[in-house]
């Protein structure tokens, strides 16, 4: 009898953590083998069809994708940069609409477009613009990892960073207006006014005005090139296998156990899924009580109900650009609605139709929404190749608010509502299922500037061959995520080296 298949890596979830790490191990002489849950790989860069047409699920646009910024020089080292298929957004690449004032603000690209654009709104604030902009610039250069430098294993844990983003932007300018606008996307990280820390506020937002870039044909590309990156360096990725079990035996993971019950054996193994779920399937007297509490207590952030809208041809013209639009003095209170209130505003995202550029062919609608509200289903899984049916109190639920949300859109798109040719949600219940995380988060754990470090989780375990990687280490979103993953194979080749290797490549 052959003894089992041994590899180099295991990685749990085939999100971009995981493949990430995945590509930058295999490039490093490793034998990899990702497991992946789904039919399909990417975790939130998966897409959907519907009505012939292609949805993103998590990934709208991507920032810092410039020559020699951070997130180019780290897909450029593991071969994406020549294969994707890119197009840049206009100077203007996020727009804010506040309730029922009529101007149209912009968050536009490079700093200098990006202080210009403000100062024909706030003439009379460009100092206090221009001094915001220097704080952005000075809280991501204190990031090593931001700027792809690392000393000695230094993660990316900012050291002043227990302020509010509100307080933070507050300080720069009393303008309401000018406040609401400055933070108007704040939907990209799930902006608390009691939580979310500044640092995060400026990681995000540095990386959008650096640069600003859409997938062509949606983000699922990233994952497919970097599967077949991978396939080519000899490693795998198996889908359908849903890891039930980490097994340690002798202070050492030794395999994991899918739910088919199959073996799969490793000397290092990554975990790209949530942290506490990665704890849960653990068992370990090395995971002591005060770890497992801590992780397991961690908040997890809100998260989002979707709206998918397939257009009738030749109606909408499309643009290089989302719109970010808030009820009046709402901008920080989005996650915190009542069943009357909500949704105080969404995040607005086009693709453009194929057969007739110009236009667009779909339009996607995002805000937030608690898990509280569809937990009376929570017994009940559905994901491809796993289908099931919710129920019709489910669908009415589903249609009820995706009328409250298309009723709020029409109030400044009424061309957009009456141009829909067919139309689909999806809830925190939908996140739950395809992401794995309990509670559908949209970003993964919530950091709170009362307790910086409390949320930044370190890649190493204490379990010495068990890492961790993925979007609820340090910073969440392509970029964040890209540097957690980049991070976790420093800490498991032990090779400061590659940050070097990355930032010159």
């Amino acid at each position: 009898m052959h003894p089992p298949e041994k590899y180099d890596i295991v990685i749990i979830g085939s999100g971009l953590g995981g493949l990430l790490c995945a590509n930058l191990l295999a490039m490093h002489g490793k034998k990899v083998c990702v497991l992946e849950k789904n039919k399909q790989f990417g975790g939130n860069l998966q897409t959907f069809a519907r009505d012939k047409q292609v949805f993103d699920t998590g990934v709208h646009y991507i920032g810092g994708l410039d020559k020699g910024q951070n997130l180019y020089q780290v897909f450029k080292y593991v071969g994406l940069m020549d294969q994707l298929k890119l197009e840049r957004m206009n100077e203007c690449f996020d727009k804010v609409l506040i309730g029922s004032d009529t101007t149209i603000y912009c968050q536009a690209q490079g700093y200098e477009a990006f202080i210009k654009n403000l100062t024909k709104h706030f003439p009379e604030e460009v100092q206090h613009i221009v001094a915001y902009c220097e704080r952005i610039k000075e809280v991501c250069a204190s990031y090593p990892l931001y700027n792809l430098t690392l000393k000695a294993e230094e993660d990316m844990a900012y050291k002043g960073n227990n302020q509010s983003a509100r307080e933070i932007i507050a300080s720069f300018t009393s303008n309401k207006k000018l406040q609401a606008v400055l933070a108007g996307n704040n939907i990209l990280y799930a902006g608390d006014s009691g939580k979310t820390p500044f640092h995060v506020h400026a990681l995000i937002t540095n990386s959008y005005i650096e640069s600003s870039w859409k997938c062509v044909g949606g983000g699922s590309q990233i994952a497919k090139i970097l599967a077949a990156n991978l396939r080519k360096n000899g490693s795998e990725i198996i889908r359908n296998c849903e890891v039930k079990k980490i097994v340690e035996e002798n202070g050492r993971i030794v395999y994991v156990e899918t739910e088919r019950g199959n073996k799969v054996y490793g000397n290092h193994f990554i975990s790209n899924i949530n942290p506490a779920t990665t704890l849960h399937i653990t068992d370990s007297s090395l995971l002591k009580g005060l770890y497992r509490k801590r992780i397991d207590n961690l908040q997890q952030g809100i998260s989002s109900f979707s709206v998918h809208i397939v257009l009738k041809g030749k109606t909408i013209p499309y643009e290089k650009c989302n719109y970010y639009y808030h009820r009046e003095g709402q901008l920080w209170n989005l996650n915190n609605y009542t069943p009357d209130s909500w949704p105080l505003g969404y995040g607005l995202y086009f693709t453009e139709d194929k057969q007739n550029k110009g236009f667009a062919a779909t339009v996607s609608l995002l805000t937030p929404m608690r898990f509280d509200e569809v937990a009376q289903w929570s017994g009940t899984y559905n994901r491809v190749g796993k289908a099931a049916n919710r129920g019709t109190d489910y669908e009415r639920f589903k249609e009820h608010k995706t009328r409250q949300l298309l009723e709020l859109v029409d109030e400044r798109f009424p061309e957009i509502v009456k141009n829909i040719k067919s139309v689909y949600a999806s809830t925190p219940l939908t996140n739950r299922d395809y992401i794995g995380d309990a509670t559908g988060s949209m970003y993964g754990i919530e950091k709170d500037y009362h307790d910086p470090l409390k949320t930044m989780i370190s890649p190493r375990t204490k379990i010495p061959n068990l890492f961790l990687t993925g979007q609820n280490l340090n910073l969440h979103g392509i970029l964040g995520t890209s540097l957690s993953a980049v991070l976790t194979c420093v800490m498991l080749l032990g090779n400061e080296g590659l940050v070097e290797e990355i930032r010159k490549a």
